[in-house]
């Protein structure tokens, strides 16, 4: 489709007077002065807990970089100048630390060139860095001992698809992914077709998402191989003088992994055929062992197209296939014992096989069966025991055990936690794991030499809201002690335990009126290692509050409700409804409360709470849609109208006038957006970003329905606005990014609803950004959308007669 974006934006308007406007415009200053504020570093740890580099990345990018040429191939985004991705994270300023305190130490970084986030080797004394530049990915690394970035000479990295870099055991020698030598020029596209583009099915049924990015003819195929296709390679060395070894021959390589020894390498590479209806994750792959050294071992799987796998089912044969990283060279993986099809009944759906590496074959031999679909597992570094998760999609129920890593020692699994997934209130945290010199992850046990003591981490989520803590779990009785607990009125949580006994510790706190600040703390005494200033001082005058109330068949819900600076009681202000629904399986858990009161309001993007700084009241609701996972969705529309008057009505009674309410949303939010306004008039208007409005475009199912188009056509229909657009009497702005990559919420979306809207007589307007993603990143474009929002809901919701 021919789109002429000769403005900056490409904007469609109804019959109304369009808001005048020549290019991407600005928000109030009040917007812009939050909106520019620097970024706050980030943190990356050693893997050892010694040292931190504080991390500053660069905000927004302008709309030239986001336009940069992009090949968009089998799911991936790709930048044909660096050979890889297409929008690469970026760091603008290195500095490091002790993490005990101390003042910072810049590095210089690159004179050419973007570098992207710092990948520690697992000693901790070095650490390695991508460089994008226009002739390519360059790699530099850093050692600790005479802190300075030195580029690796002669290393070309490909990172379009898989790992460009990881660290080997040793820690000083790196595999990595590099553009092969003599490929020559990319595929040049034929001057005219060489014939149609087909695809035929013999019958079987293959359900598949709306994917997009997808290969479109056999110059996109010629593309993807040409790009994507990478030599594996151990680098080590000097930088400026290093050995490269090559792994293999050149290949689609889309995924690598040393083993714990270093001797061998395991590596997932895609294969043909490829299709035209799936992206590259569901492409025929190989799951092969090579030794470090060069030479192929054995290949652990021939994997086919995965274009029979069921709806939330999982493809047959081996998959999470990795290195059990307590022992030399063994892998462990999970193999469907069901089809794949969670709709089987069967006594055990998954079971998890292990297999030795070393000779020409990999022979799995089960270890374990596992009733419900596994969903993961760790390992303890004692190497006899790990923990496994598995998760019963019916019931929306997970799982952990205690059970042995090998068949000698195969005891009977213990159950160690069971719970509804969507129970926060339940959860008992997640195991806390450490790096092995290896580089390998295991359990991070308390001390005790059996490891019979771990350390748990949760949010700690409560009527009151989040309240992060750290336990000290007891295997044996399955007690939990508590280490550390949020204090009440505020929000602190654990970000890393740098001992055995959980004395030290490396927090994050922040309040209501303190931004984020890391701290470490050795028992009652800490040190601060960052002192992040306020970004908008202004916001710190507005008021903010958890509140739950009621619908009226009795379910709970809970909204944090933002009052603008500035305001007094007794005052109603406009409001903006912003929620993103979400489906439970039991009342229980879709009433609990979600965040806290405490956390401090950052504001960046195009958040909806930059309308607090023009006068309105913020409410961030729980949209909560209860019933059981087959058929939740069957009175979707019920439901959302029922969370929304509770919430409005609630909201009135604290400061929000209900005659001045616009709603709003992103992506499955949109979606809610329009719904709202297509079957109720409890609001004034819509701001829909981002989202899909005719469900029979994603006739195998979106977001949580399992159902296909065919098996519930009804459900489809109601649950589609576009079906409903001479109902929407509310002006709607719809804003969608017109390089939208998203599963099911192409461009079209919002294109046909607008054109629906409008023919039917409504108020409607159409932003589409150009070459925006399904989030929007470039600067010009966030600042344009903060424009367009805060004038639609000035003129509609603002401006409306109560």
């Amino acid at each position: 489709m021919l789109r002429a974006f000769l403005c900056g934006v490409f904007v469609l308007f109804s019959s109304v007077d369009a808001f005048g406007q020549d290019g991407y415009q600005k928000p109030p200053q009040a917007v812009l002065d939050i909106l520019d504020a620097p970024a706050p570093p980030g943190l990356s740890v050693s893997p050892t807990g010694e040292h931190i580099l504080l991390v500053q990345t660069a905000r927004y990018p302008s709309i030239e970089e986001v336009a940069a040429p992009m090949l968009r191939l089998a799911g991936l985004r790709i930048n044909p100048k660096t050979n890889g991705p297409a929008r690469p994270a970026r760091a603008t300023g290195l500095a490091l630390l002790p993490v005990t305190g101390g003042e910072p130490k810049a590095l210089a970084l690159p004179e050419h060139g973007r570098i992207g986030f710092p990948l520690w080797a697992p000693d901790g004394k070095r650490f390695a860095v991508e460089n994008f530049t226009d002739a390519g990915i360059e790699l530099w690394v850093c050692a600790l001992d005479d802190p300075k970035l030195e580029p690796v000479k002669g290393v070309r990295l490909s990172a379009a698809v898989g790992s460009s870099v990881q660290w080997m055991p040793d820690g000083r020698s790196l595999l990595v992914q590099l553009v092969p030598d003599g490929r020559g020029e990319a595929p040049r596209p034929p001057a005219a077709p060489v014939g149609p583009v087909v695809q035929e099915s013999g019958g079987t049924a293959a359900p598949v998402r709306t994917y997009q990015d997808l290969l479109k003819d056999p110059h996109d195929a010629a593309l993807f191989e040409y790009y994507c296709t990478s030599q594996l390679a151990v680098v080590s060395g000097e930088p400026g003088n290093p050995t490269v070894r090559n792994v293999g021959r050149p290949a689609i390589n889309i995924g690598s992994d040393p083993s714990p020894d270093g001797q061998f390498v395991l590596a997932f590479r895609a294969q043909k055929p490829f299709s035209y209806l799936h992206p590259y994750t569901a492409f025929p792959r190989a799951v092969e062992v090579f030794k470090s050294s060069g030479e192929r071992s054995a290949t652990v799987a021939e994997l086919p197209l995965q274009d029979k796998v069921p709806i939330e089912g999982v493809p047959t044969g081996p998959r999470a296939i990795r290195w059990v990283p307590t022992l030399p060279h063994a892998l462990i993986w999970a193999e469907a014992r069901d089809d794949g099809d969670p709709k089987k009944k069967v006594p055990h759906r998954d079971a998890i096989v292990t297999a030795t590496v070393g000779g020409e074959a990999v022979t799995g031999t089960e270890l374990m069966k596992v009733e419900h679909r596994f969903a993961g597992l760790d390992f303890f570094p004692t190497g006899n025991r790990m923990l496994v998760r598995d998760y019963d999609r019916d019931r929306k129920w997970g799982r952990t055990f205690l059970a042995a890593s090998s068949p000698v020692l195969a005891d009977e699994p213990k159950l160690l936690f069971e719970r509804s997934v969507q129970d926060r209130y339940g959860d008992p945290g997640a195991p806390l794991l450490r790096q092995l010199p290896s580089g390998h992850s295991v359990i991070r046990t308390a001390g005790d030499p059996a490891g019979d003591t771990i350390f748990m981490k949760g949010d700690g989520a409560s009527p009151k809201g989040d309240r992060p803590f750290l336990d000290r779990y007891d295997l044996r009785t399955q007690k939990a002690e508590r280490l550390f607990h949020c204090p009440e009125g505020s929000y602190e949580e654990v970000v890393r335990v740098l001992n055995g006994t959980g004395t030290k510790l490396l927090v994050r706190r922040e309040s209501v009126s303190e931004p984020p600040n890391y701290f470490f703390r050795d028992g009652p005494h800490e040190k601060p290692l960052t002192t992040n200033a306020d970004p908008a001082p202004e916001l710190r005058k507005a008021k903010k509050q958890l509140v739950t109330t009621k619908r009226a068949d009795g379910t709970a819900i809970s909204f944090t409700l933002h009052l603008p600076p500035g305001h007094k009681d007794g005052e109603k202000v406009p409001g903006v409804f912003y929620a993103y629904p979400v489906e439970f399986a039991s009342a229980d858990t879709a009433g609990q409360v979600t965040g806290s009161p405490h956390r401090f309001t950052a504001v960046s993007g195009y958040s909806h709470l930059f309308f607090l700084t023009q006068g309105y009241a913020v409410m961030e609701v729980s949209m909560p849609i209860v019933g059981p996972p087959e058929t939740a969705n069957n009175n979707f529309v019920d439901q959302l109208n029922a969370n929304a008057k509770a919430a409005l009505d609630k909201a009135a009674e604290l400061g929000v006038d209900p005659a001045r309410v616009g709603v709003m949303g992103h992506s499955y939010g949109a979606f809610m957006t329009a719904n709202l306004l297509a079957h109720g008039d409890l609001f004034k208007a819509g701001i829909a970003r981002s989202g899909a409005y005719n469900r029979t475009l994603t006739p195998f199912g979106f977001q949580n329905e399992r159902r296909t188009f065919w098996e519930a056509p009804e459900v489809y229909g109601r649950m589609s606005p576009f079906y409903y657009a001479d109902k929407i009497k509310e002006p709607l702005l719809l804003i969608h990014g017109a390089a939208d990559s998203n599963p099911g919420t192409f461009p079209v979306q919002s294109e046909r609803m607008y054109q629906a809207v409008r023919g039917a007589g409504g108020t409607v307007r159409l932003v589409l950004l150009p070459h925006e993603d399904h989030g929007y990143a470039a600067r010009e474009s966030i600042g344009h959308v903060l424009y367009e929002q805060i004038a639609w809901f000035d003129r509609y919701v603002k401006g409306a007669k109560k």
